[in-house]
């Protein structure tokens, strides 16, 4: 009997447990949170909300995610990997049954400020509303106005395809409540107007910290991760600290060439591909120029943090060698016999950051995939690289990576085949 008592009384304060963990998480995952107006408003917006809801909209760069390839603009569809699984992004056009015909303002604002959805459900941080949090409510509504003045597809969301138990509500508030509060766009008034919209650009519309963070291995951002440059799961790509100047860091740069990367997608010493070459295509190209000024600003002014690169060993065995036989072959043509490029035409090797990051992704996947800047109206015709990854081995693109990051004057680690591989 006392045996059987005391099973009941395990068995009653576990239930307890779970039922106390499950309020906590409940009041963690909605507090803040004020009550829905869920009324649809009839008639058309007011074109200049619209107008301005369209220019958010690509500050945003809404269409990177929201618009599958050769599908329709908005209308879902596109899979975002990430360490969990596949996260699709659903259609966002104004159809009201398989898109957000159906949401009121306010529903659309608490998933932009809240991370929650018309129902409820809380939405997974791929939808970067760690960041869209600090959206003012005029801005949100703006894009609401925008989006609701889009054609409407009819085409249902796909589901995620996340592995147990991250698919799960339970795990996502738990997710929540370690790593995310709802946030509130505060200027900070010792700065000024200038600076404060480029913060806000950055930090909030932006969303640069989604890429250029470091993560840990609960997805949430590091700690003095944020900004620190990340691994994109999506693509194998690296996206660069942007608090250090030795990857993407622009504290020591003239402002207007920071302007000009973020419009042509070029610059003096730079060009973007990649992810960046999409971002500068469907979004910072068709910014203001006060605003991309702003951003330069802002950016120019984030803490520089992180370790100095430590002095890197030179390559093995015949490896420096090979590469550069490879690098005679296929690549002095374009990039010179000593790295030097051709000014306006082909980037320069020698003393470039993008080849001789800690991480070399990104170099590894130019060898690979090409490097394609964006057409801009200030870069018209950009000169691309075409890909080497059918013609080249692992071995060999790791070969002549490594021959890049170790000559005239650069002295990144050497590049192995394991690197390769891992950045497939």
């Amino acid at each position: 009997m006392r045996a059987s008592r005391g099973a009941w009384a395990i068995a009653f304060a576990a239930a307890a447990a779970v039922l106390l963990a499950g309020a906590l998480l409940a009041w963690l995952n909605l507090r803040g949170e004020a009550p829905v107006d869920r009324s649809v408003p009839e008639g058309p917006p007011p074109r200049e909300q619209v107008e301005r809801g369209a220019y958010l909209a690509r500050a945003g760069n809404c269409i990177g995610c929201h618009t599958a390839t050769g599908g329709a603009p908005l209308a879902g569809g596109r899979g975002v990997d990430t360490p969990f699984g596949v996260v699709v992004a659903p259609n966002i056009t104004p159809d009201p049954e398989t898109g957000i015909g159906g949401w009121s303002a306010d529903e659309f604002w608490r998933a932009l400020h809240n991370g929650r959805a018309r129902d409820g459900r809380l939405l997974y941080p791929a939808f970067p509303y760690p960041s869209f949090t600090r959206v003012t409510r005029e801005d949100s509504d703006a894009l609401y106005a925008y989006l609701r003045s889009m054609p409407a597809v009819a085409q249902a969301s796909a589901p995620h395809a996340l592995r147990f138990p991250y698919g799960t509500q339970a795990a996502l508030a738990v997710w929540r409540a370690l790593y995310f509060r709802p946030g509130a766009w505060r200027p900070q008034p010792q700065q000024d107007d200038e600076w404060n919209r480029g913060r806000y650009l950055v930090d909030g519309l932006g969303h640069c910290a989604a890429c250029h963070s470091k993560r840990n291995a609960l997805g949430g951002i590091a700690a003095d991760g944020e900004l620190a440059g990340g691994l994109m799961p999506d693509s194998a790509w690296y996206a660069p600290s942007l608090a250090s100047t030795a990857e993407a860091g622009v504290q020591d740069w003239p402002r207007e060439q920071v302007v000009a990367l973020l419009r042509d997608g070029v610059a003096a010493h730079a060009s973007v591909s990649g992810p960046m070459a999409d971002v500068v295509f469907d979004s910072t190209r068709h910014l203001s120029d006060p605003d991309l000024a702003a951003m330069a600003r802002y950016l120019g002014s984030i803490p520089l943090r992180g370790a100095q690169p430590r002095p890197a060993a030179a390559a093995a065995g015949d490896s420096f060698a090979r590469g550069g036989a490879l690098y005679e072959r296929h690549c002095a043509s374009c990039h010179g016999e000593r790295g030097q490029g051709a000014a306006g035409i082909y980037p320069a090797l020698a003393g470039n950051r993008a080849v001789t990051m800690t991480v070399p992704n990104n170099l590894i996947q130019v060898i690979r995939q090409g490097g394609f800047a964006p057409t801009t109206a200030g870069n018209p015709r950009p000169f691309g690289m075409p890909p080497y990854g059918e013609l080249l081995s692992d071995a060999e693109i790791a070969a002549v990576a490594t021959f890049v990051r170790q000559s005239w004057g650069n002295a990144a680690a050497p590049v192995s085949t394991l690197d390769v591989l891992r950045a497939r």
